[in-house]
């Protein structure tokens, strides 16, 4: 086991201003976002014990564990833990959403490759889905919006999948994209190391795209579902990056192309995901006030 002590001494830099997709942005309230961050670094945190790429798996699992014992009020020794689960318990919000990110922390440490997609929605289940029900939770929605919210976040993890698969493997040897999918298309994971991807690999990329692209229409209703409208423009300027970054995906190769939105492109989507937002709210509740009404 290594010398390390604590999850800190592990970290990454990386902040919530580096991710893919916008957290705690200026869209959500004020009075929300100290607890949305407070959840952000208890996961970064976690994330950064698990891709640690000097540090043994029994190392990994320790200090996972010391995180959720924290989180549990078993212990003190996780910072960021600690400071989440009083958040939590001044908000009066379940705990389980951080024990069930801390589940797919364990499965990064422990599994490194998936059979098939039903495998990785399962693992998705716990790494994608919890975050998506937890900003519910915080801002009081209903869990009707669970499934078209757990749509949406599948959707970004795998979208981050695909665009960090060379990345995943060269580093960690860990492969998200389904060994049956690669299989059928006869290609080697080794090909995942390569600087271009083989025509056969492309295939495997762009299909699982598409599927993606699936569980994104799926999500399509999830901004107006949702009460809260700075919330609402949120999830609807998400899911304008997701249905760009699929089509990069059936069109770009993400062992040799970038796929990522830069700054400006992002600003460009987010504004015209605003635009048809706002066009679009008045229809959305003008909708829900006659569902409301017909059921008086």
């Amino acid at each position: 086991m290594s010398e390390l002590h604590d999850a800190a001494s592990l970290s990454s830099g990386k902040g919530h201003r580096d991710e893919n997709f916008p957290v705690a942005s200026y869209l959500i309230a004020p009075r929300h976002r100290p607890v949305i961050l407070a959840f952000y670094r208890f996961a970064r945190v976690a994330d950064d014990v698990a891709d640690h790429p000097d540090t043994d798996a029994a190392e990994k699992l320790h200090l996972l564990d010391e995180i959720r014992r924290t989180l549990l009020g078993e212990t003190e020794s996780a910072a960021e833990a600690l400071v989440l689960r009083r958040v939590l318990a001044d908000r009066q919000i379940t705990n389980q959403h951080a024990l069930d990110l801390l589940e797919a922390f364990r499965r990064d440490v422990t599994k490194l490759r998936y059979s098939d997609w039903d495998d990785l929605m399962e693992y998705c289940r716990h790494s994608a889905m919890p975050v998506g029900r937890f900003m519910l939770d915080v801002h009081g929605e209903a869990t009707s919006t669970w499934p078209a919210s757990d749509a949406l976040c599948a959707a970004l993890q795998i979208i981050n999948h695909l665009q960090d698969c060379g990345k995943d493997y060269r580093a960690l040897d860990r492969v998200y994209i389904p060994l049956d999918a690669l299989e059928t298309a006869g290609v080697d994971v080794d090909e995942l190391a390569a600087d271009h991807a083989s025509p056969a690999l492309k295939t495997v990329i762009v299909a699982l795209a598409r599927r993606t692209a699936a569980l994104l229409a799926q999500a399509k209703p999830f901004s107006g579902q949702i009460r809260d409208v700075r919330l609402a423009l949120e999830v609807g300027v998400i899911q304008r990056l997701a249905e760009d970054l699929v089509r990069r995906l059936t069109r770009r190769d993400p062992l040799s192309e970038r796929v990522h939105h830069r700054p400006t492109e992002a600003l460009a989507l987010a504004l015209a995901a605003t635009v048809g937002f706002v066009a679009a709210r008045p229809r959305t509740r003008s909708a829900r006030m006659s569902l409301a009404s017909s059921h008086r």
